[in-house]
């Protein structure tokens, strides 16, 4: 598959108007290249994979109509202003008035502004930044839960591990390496607050280089100075190199949490180093949810394995993907019409539940009935929710 300086699908000819005949435009600037390219096409499947299905059942109904979905992308680059520049494009140029997010809290910061000054709504999958949603922007909404969710029952249980052995938390040595992008700064600032609050110290916070390539200096220092947890978030990539230089290092912390195991496919890749890894998802395929539009959450993971055979685990930036064009099914036929702000009104009145898990927005565009969820990766490379100390395999289980 070839991406060139822009990218799309099922969009061809002329510039498009937001509805042209029976087709429903949604536009989308996403990464298909660039450091954020596997969850940018982790991203597009998801998208995809909801659009066809939707159409293949009858289309969005709106005015007595039958319409189809389609989505133009663009290849953002994983590149902040090139992103800006192509969602104005969209929009602009192409007619689009309705939008699904680009990948990362990075690019739907640079993104979102453009769209507020249009007044296109944009429902997002995958911009957690809990910054997103502080900057009063009336067209953004989140089906995903924000990063303020993401990593604290990590520490909960490091605080756990210590009262466990008749030790204190404030025992408890903590390392960190963060990408400096808006995502991972934002749960850094959370965690940072939950650590002094227990009175653990931080040995180690280091930011990863921007092309999130070698974590050798960071894993040299785990190395010496023995942490007792090592918590590292830096998108797909960043998991891939912290868990490849953690199998070559042999670096063995108790306690390893990372962001995007399954997107960066960590069990499969670096199955020995990853065992025990605690992993942060927005979704798993086997809570108790479901929709008459894909069904159960294990019918929904059934169905896009099938078509999507290469993974094992889905990476949840898939799942949250299909929710967002989802919603905006449920909120063209809630508007019953193609206006904007009535469109948008209806996106914000949305409460529905998913097979992704139920989608309900606060004031502030985010979704506020959605659960972050915590699993550890087993020996054997499944996926293992954690709900208690209790559920841990304490410490890693890594032979070296």
């Amino acid at each position: 598959m070839c991406f060139g300086s822009f990218y799309h699908f099922g969009v061809t000819g002329p510039a498009l108007a937001k509805v042209e005949g029976d087709t429903i435009t949604l536009g989308s600037a996403l990464s298909f290249t660039g450091k954020y390219a596997t969850n940018g096409i982790h991203t597009q499947r998801g998208y995809d994979f909801a659009v066809d299905r939707i159409n293949s059942t009858g289309g969005v109904k709106v005015g007595g109509k039958s319409y189809k979905l389609t989505v133009k992308y663009y290849d953002d680059e994983s590149t902040p202003a090139r992103g800006a520049q192509l969602a104005e494009r969209l929009i602009q140029q192409d007619g689009v008035d309705f939008m699904l997010g680009p990948y990362s809290s990075g690019m739907t910061k640079a993104i979102a502004p453009v769209s507020e000054k249009f007044g296109v709504p944009m429902i997002e999958a995958e911009g957690a930044s809990r910054s997103l949603f502080t900057q009063g922007y009336k067209y953004l909404f989140a089906v995903l839960s924000t990063t303020d969710l993401y990593l604290p029952g990590s520490v909960h249980f490091a605080a756990d591990q210590k009262k466990s052995i008749g030790k204190s938390p404030s025992d408890t040595k903590v390392a960190m390496a963060f990408e400096g992008d808006p995502f991972s700064m934002d749960i850094r600032a959370g965690l940072v607050d939950l650590i002094k609050e227990y009175g653990m110290k931080i040995i180690i916070d280091d930011q990863l280089p921007a092309d999130l390539s070698d974590m050798s200096t960071t894993l040299t220092k785990v190395k010496a100075l023995k942490p007792d947890i090592l918590i590292v978030s830096g998108h797909s990539k960043g998991a891939a190199t912290a868990a490849r230089q953690i199998d070559e290092m042999k670096i063995n912390v108790p306690i390893i949490a990372m962001t995007h195991c399954e997107s960066a496919k960590v069990h499969e890749k670096f199955p020995n180093a990853s065992t025990g890894f605690l992993c942060p998802t927005q979704w798993v395929p086997d809570i108790d949810k479901k929709d008459p539009m894909f069904g159960t959450a294990a019918q929904w993971n059934a169905d896009f394995i099938k078509a999507h055979p290469e993974y094992s685990s889905v990476p949840y930036q898939s799942a949250q993907a299909s929710a967002a064009v989802y919603v905006w099914k449920e909120a063209f036929e809630a508007a019953n019409s193609f206006d904007k702000d009535t469109v948008r009104d209806a996106i914000a009145g949305v409460e529905m539940e998913t097979f992704y898990g139920d989608v309900k927005f606060g004031p502030d565009g985010n979704n506020i009935a959605k659960p972050m969820f915590l699993r550890q990766i087993g020996a054997d490379g499944s996926y293992n929710l954690v709900g208690s100390f209790a559920d841990l395999a304490y410490p890693r289980n890594v032979k070296y």
